[in-house]
């Protein structure tokens, strides 16, 4: 980045509205205006750039907070246009604006801040933790990101349901629930939605049982079983509608779950980064496809510490005197963090190396998920070398050579 010979452009992202400040190299404020979150206004703002960038010879930056959220699609715009595109963080932000206080705080003054952060940036000591390069992403991983987070939401609404309508069972239909040891079992479910009301439930004969879908033999005796006994509380007439639909619901979850599986794995399959990922034992199609599409793109982190920051795997230290500790850093992906500890525990489990080392954190009295995260930050290193290397995981067995008696790793 040539120091100040360009225009820097900062972008205020809010819901509806936009609002953009250009100043040159100088500090001077170029232009200012306010962009709707529309077609018009991105028509708008690139024609603005367009005008200034002829009419100067200037070359174009651009900053803005907030990728991916209320920024979409405007971020991918100006990505696609060819402008170096810029993230800022909102910490680093906050701490300029301390630095050079405002009379208030605006969306206008607010767009004028990230214009000189991103002017003053070559001059700054801790410019890239202040402004992060926005690279391309692979197709793959960007959809990868977009259905795992889709399938995350619905797997929370599901268990939310199913918590909902499992109370209500408990006191509206006594017994009715422990004929299933599965929670979301599909036959227990069509079992409940086969009548308009609970109370129709017991009468049912075993020719309407067996024809429900995932009922047989053995599921019906114990629905049979349960008609025997079958009791009602009094508001089961009101109650008994929410309790359907609530089935309703999470059947109609389960299929959406399914199919976003299928598109899942069908993408993990063409993204080099999941599929790298997937080869280490513990690390299924979800964890897989989680970490790829939040990570994106490996490249666009300089080093692995900064990749295990990232995914919440390095705390930082927070000793003061005698007293030592760390904490965890506050620029964390939460949702990468998560699949990164699922597939370290399945790790410890499936890799005796693995499960030694957590076996040796938990003896030196760390708590669970601190010996889990401590098996995850030498996992990121493993994950760092495969992405970079471009190779798989490899599993070594150690055996005892009987000449002279070295241990030898052999694939």
């Amino acid at each position: 980045m040539d120091m100040f010979h360009h225009l820097y452009v900062g972008i205020d992202i809010g819901s509806h509205y936009h609002q953009v400040a250009i100043c040159d190299g100088e500090g001077k404020l170029v232009d200012e205006f306010t962009i709707t979150h529309d077609a018009s206004g991105f028509e708008h703002f690139f024609s603005r750039l367009a005008s200034l960038q002829e009419n100067t010879g200037l070359s174009v930056l651009v900053a803005m907070e907030g990728l991916n959220g209320h920024a979409r699609p405007l971020d991918s715009l100006i990505h696609q246009s060819g402008y170096p595109l810029y993230n800022v963080n909102n910490l680093k932000l906050n701490r300029f604006k301390e630095i050079f206080p405002a009379p208030a705080k605006t969306d206008r003054i607010d767009a004028r801040y990230i214009a000189q952060l991103l002017r003053l940036s070559p001059v700054l000591n801790h410019k890239k933790e202040a402004l992060q390069l926005v690279t391309s992403v692979p197709s793959e991983n960007k959809q990868l990101k977009r259905l795992t987070r889709r399938r995350r939401q619905l797997v929370r609404e599901k268990v939310m349901i199913l918590n909902r309508m499992y109370d209500d069972l408990q006191a509206t239909a006594p017994g009715l629930s422990n004929i299933t040891t599965t929670r979301d079992a599909r036959w227990f479910l069509c079992f409940l939605t086969s009548c308009s009301q609970l109370t129709q439930l017991p009468t049912m004969e075993e020719k309407s049982l067996l024809a429900i879908p995932g009922v047989g033999k053995v599921y019906a005796r114990k629905i049979q079983s349960w008609q025997k006994q079958a009791s009602f509380s009094a508001d089961q007439e009101l109650v008994s509608p929410m309790i359907i639909a609530d089935a309703q619901r999470i059947l109609a979850l389960k299929e959406a779950i399914a199919r976003l599986h299928q598109a899942i794995s069908s993408l993990v399959s063409q993204s080099s980064l999941a599929s790298l990922i997937q080869t280490i034992p513990g690390f299924g199609l979800i964890s897989s496809a989680e970490l790829a599409g939040e990570i994106g793109d490996i490249s666009r982190f300089p080093s692995e510490r900064s990749l295990a920051l990232y995914l919440g795997m390095a705390p930082l230290d927070n000793s003061s005197g005698c007293q030592q500790g760390g904490r965890s850093a506050r620029q964390v992906n939460k949702r990468a963090k998560l699949a990164m500890l699922t597939g370290a525990a399945h790790n410890a489990q499936m890799c005796p190396q693995s499960k030694a080392y957590y076996l040796k954190k938990r003896g030196e009295g760390k708590r669970h998920n601190q010996a889990v995260r401590a098996l995850g930050r030498h996992l990121v290193r493993v994950i760092w070398s495969m992405a970079n290397q471009e190779r798989a995981y490899e599993i070594y067995q150690i055996k005892e050579d009987n000449k002279d008696g070295y241990l030898i790793p052999t694939p």
